[in-house]
């Protein structure tokens, strides 16, 4: 049987070999460290989970509103007002079973075939994937190491033509935990009104951010910024929440409704229980948020002290997120590996150490470590591979 072509068209993660290599030494008896872990290493805090408890007992257990609970996109609105002093109705709240469903049915409801996102490089690897799924055609701008792996205003008015549709704009990002300041929105923000581009704005990870630093939503800029903007948030990352698949879309109300009228034939609703854990997640203590910021910014602090010594590595101290996502170049120079993904492959075997390599990311030079993971493995995770270095080093 043919499959169809937009599944043909799908680039095949470049993560799968080495997770099925790792999983595979990990059954045979090895001490695998898995550095590629993309959620909290905390539980979801104990409110959260006797307010999902408790909504069963009392019987949430059916269907909702396509588009999510009232109560719940009250409560998102609310948290808008809070946090960006952004206005947000329930009309302009849609609420998916996870960030990425929302960002999946966003780019169905907004594209035609052809039609292009700018997404700027390094990238999560599901951006160019969705976008490619809707029938558009993903355009890169990379986003220079020196700049802190940010775009810059030229560059984005150089890549915009009749075609462009929407730009993806991630920050804090995953992979490199950098994080845009609000001058640097503005500017972007710009080119995107003078162009009329929809703003993808994914602040997923906008709760961990480290080194006094502070998150600025490109829709708070403005109003105009704000008609012209979707943001894309959830409960994953904040509250350790990433099994529970609650996230969310708010902007424009005919984007908003479009979406809310797909996922009535997709999802249905997201799942009922995790909506009123959600619901507790926002109105209830937000204690647990920071206590595991704080506990990332810690390990940050002091892990990359020890990335940065290991020869061949160099690395932007990021600024938010949970990842470190050093260039490794030069250590790939250094061992006599032609690319990333064979240096990634070779430390695994040797020194039981699983990274995912940049390729997948847009950034062939790099790899991704994620020290959402306790400090002890991830220094002796980092002890292994300075091991590996001087091992092959020619």
């Amino acid at each position: 049987m043919e499959l169809a072509n937009r599944v043909k068209a799908l680039t095949p993660s470049t993560t799968l070999a080495i997770t099925a290599k790792a999983n595979a030494l990990k059954a045979e008896g090895h001490n695998v460290i898995g550095l590629g872990a993309g959620e909290p290493d905390f539980n979801t805090p104990d409110h959260i989970i006797e307010a999902a408890y408790r909504a069963m007992k009392e019987g949430h257990t059916k269907y909702t509103a396509s588009g999510g609970l009232l109560s719940l996109k009250h409560a998102i609105s609310q948290k808008f007002k809070e946090d960006q002093n952004l206005d947000y109705s329930p009309p302009e709240i849609v609420v998916g079973t996870g960030a990425k469903q929302s960002l999946y049915t966003l780019f169905q409801v907004l594209l035609n075939d052809r039609d292009e996102v700018i997404i700027p490089t390094p990238y999560w690897v599901s951006y160019p994937e969705q976008v490619k799924l809707a029938g558009g055609v993903p355009v890169y701008i990379e986003g220079k190491e020196e700049n802190a792996f940010k775009i810059t205003p030229s560059q984005l008015e150089q890549a915009v033509n009749n075609k462009t549709k929407a730009i993806i704009i991630n920050s804090p990002s995953n992979p490199t935990g950098s994080l845009y300041s609000e001058d640097e929105l503005k500017q972007l923000g710009e080119v995107c009104l003078k162009h009329n581009i929809l703003i993808v704005s994914d602040e997923i990870y906008e709760k961990l951010i480290y080194g006094g630093a502070s998150h600025t939503s490109i829709a708070q800029l403005s109003p105009e910024l704000k008609g012209q903007t979707i943001i894309i948030n959830g409960v994953s990352k904040s509250h350790s929440m990433t099994g529970w698949r609650i996230g969310y879309a708010a902007g424009n109300s005919a984007i908003i409704k479009a979406m809310t009228n797909l996922d009535s034939h997709s999802t249905s609703n997201p799942t009922t229980i995790s909506q009123y854990a959600a619901i507790a997640a926002y109105e209830g203590t937000q204690e647990p948020v920071e206590e595991m910021r704080k506990a990332f910014e810690s390990r940050l602090d002091t892990v990359y002290e020890k990335l940065i010594r290991i020869p061949g590595f160099t690395c932007v101290k990021p600024k938010g997120a949970f990842y470190l996502f050093p260039n490794v170049k030069e250590a790939i120079k250094l061992t006599g590996f032609e690319t990333v993904d064979e240096w990634v492959s070779a430390l695994l075997e040797e020194e039981k150490v699983a990274l995912v390599p940049g390729s997948g990311f847009g950034s062939p030079d790099n790899v991704r470590l994620s020290y959402a993971t306790s400090q002890e493995k991830f220094e002796e995770a980092l002890e292994r591979i300075e091991r590996f270095m001087k091992k092959n080093s020619k």
